[in-house]
């Protein structure tokens, strides 16, 4: 049988794509839907003002992130120890629940704010799996030489599907707002029947260790390797300071006055420009200069996310968060693809998990940092203040983790050998 020219032509490949599109599908729909419903409980039923609100929409991801980092390195340990599609299969069930919950609670109208915090938080938790699980699966299932490519056509599954979730989040949540997650409940049973139909059953990577000693070295891992350190950190404190996304019910509701209908565009647009950029790596791959590339996509994210926070036009706005989306896409598809070619099949599991990590507090404590600081500037001051904040970390790391700069190539980088296939 011929060896395969590209990722699509991989069976289990094309199901991991399937899975993670559902299931991108069904949670962004999730997450747009429970900061709309939190922001205009916070709003109408207990009076709050739109500082206060706003307040209330970074504590939503304070409480997504504190489960998410406790078990990070449970995750990422059961991903280096465990048959990889069940653990993947497991967390999306969770989810499944947590949306059958969400709906049956829209239904009956039993919707309050401590329901809408304590599932979010059960949410993150669920969440802290799936990544680590799927991300180590795939170079199993892809030879190194298309892993770039695979991981470009992974982006546009994730970005479209983050494009298709919250838009119709958005739109069903103005007819009825259960139906956001009875939708979401439907796409998640089968994203779960799409991961338990992928055949690679890898064996456990990990060596049979005591499991702190484990978790340990996979921290170690990354911790002395200075490279794969900037390439994580770098994407952590830039988007801790340049989230935008948390404030955007703040933005619909009391900045652009465009409703639920516009909020949905408004999280579908960064979305929209980071899956333009990943059909077009799917074709074209970035190859040389790689370094240099990822610290000027993270700037240009940071200015467009100031811009962003200043605007009081919608077609302004939306072209903003496109193109912070277009911008975060190309330094995400450089990083994956750095962290996933610089490090040993054995230790996958644990060093994707520690990325996790670190997209989710940049994403979640983004959240809540965007909401301390709307609770004394507004949300405008919060979002372009952070906008500066992500410009002056990328120039700060140019000059802290030269290696990043001088990477030209997706070749193992000072290591003696390259990556366990």
């Amino acid at each position: 049988m011929n060896a395969p020219t590209h990722p699509l032509q991989i069976r289990d490949y094309r199901l991991i794509w399937l899975a993670r599109f559902i299931s991108t599908g069904a949670t962004s729909a999730m997450v747009v839907v429970i900061g709309a419903q939190v922001y205009q409980l916070a709003r109408t039923d207990y009076g709050m003002g739109p500082k206060e609100a706003a307040f209330l929409l970074g504590m939503l991801g304070l409480v997504q992130f504190i489960p998410f980092m406790l078990l990070t390195p449970v995750a990422g340990l059961l991903a280096d120890r465990m048959d990889r599609r069940h653990l993947g299969a497991i967390a999306t069930a969770i989810d499944l629940l947590i949306a059958l919950a969400l709906a049956a609670a829209n239904t009956w109208d039993f919707v309050s704010l401590p329901l809408l915090f304590s599932l979010a938080a059960c949410y993150g938790a669920a969440r802290v799996f799936i990544g680590p699980a799927i991300s180590a699966i795939t170079p199993n299932v892809v030879p190194a030489e298309l892993l770039p490519k695979a991981i470009a056509i992974s982006s546009i599954a994730w970005q479209s599907a983050a494009v298709v979730g919250p838009a119709t989040g958005g739109f069903l949540l103005a007819s009825d707002p259960s139906l956001p997650y009875w939708y979401a409940s439907a796409l998640l049973a089968l994203a779960v029947t799409t991961l338990l139909a992928i055949r690679h059953r890898a064996p456990p990577a990990a060596a049979a260790d005591k499991p702190l000693k484990l978790m340990a070295e996979g921290a170690q891992f990354v911790w002395k390797e200075r490279f794969l350190l900037g390439c994580v950190t770098l994407d952590l404190f830039a988007v801790l300071l340049g989230g935008a996304t948390a404030m955007l019910p703040a933005f619909a509701y009391d900045v652009l006055h465009v409703g639920d209908e516009g909020l949905g565009l408004l999280r579908a647009a960064p979305a929209a420009g980071a899956m333009l950029i990943a059909a077009w790596l799917s074709f074209r791959p970035i190859a040389n200069n790689v370094g240099v590339k990822m610290l000027w996509s993270v700037a240009v994210f940071g200015f467009a996310t100031f811009v962003f926070g200043l605007s009081t036009s919608f077609p302004l706005s939306l072209s903003m968060l496109a193109l912070l989306g277009a911008a975060d896409a190309i330094s995400v598809f450089i990083r994956n693809s750095l962290v996933q070619l610089n490090t040993p099949n054995d230790k996958r599991g644990r060093v994707s998990s520690i990325s996790g990590l670190a997209i989710s507090a940049s994403n979640e404590l983004g959240e809540m940092q965007s909401g301390l600081a709307a609770a004394i500037l507004g949300p405008v001051g919060a979002v372009a203040l952070g906008g500066v904040g992500a410009i002056l970390v990328t120039a700060i790391w140019a000059v802290i983790f030269p290696e990043l700069k001088r990477a030209k190539t997706f070749a193992p980088h000072y290591r003696k050998e390259g990556p366990s296939p």
